[in-house]
């Protein structure tokens, strides 16, 4: 399962609502893919459409989709939002990454 905190869920729902989709009903797809400097990196987007392969849960009221070879790494991540100055904008803290790198946008196990 992957937790999505307030902060996230508020970006979430001006993001998708400027994209055409809606909170209530759409979904945040999120996933990993090959590449990036640490081995992995992550994928967010969003979605009005589940596929068979799909895992569906809820998270603070945001449904997500997650292929289930990307659920392998996901597992017990929270999605969280940083804004501001410094802020890089959606953080994934993954529990299962032994190793991130700079920008956290990858990372390894």
């Amino acid at each position: 399962m992957i937790s999505v905190s307030e902060t996230a869920k508020s970006k979430l729902a001006i993001l998708m609502s400027e994209e055409g989709f809606a909170i209530e009903k759409d979904y945040v797809r999120v996933g990993v893919k090959s590449g990036g400097c640490s081995g992995l990196s992550y994928e967010l987007k969003f979605d009005d459409k589940t596929v068979e392969t799909d895992k569906v849960f809820e998270a603070n009221d945001v449904k997500i989709a997650v292929d289930k070879k990307s659920l392998l790494y996901l597992v017990g991540t929270t999605l969280e939002f940083s804004g501001g100055l410094n802020g890089k904008g959606f953080v994934f803290n993954n529990p299962n990454a032994q190793r991130t790198c700079g920008c956290g946008e990858s990372f390894s196990l």
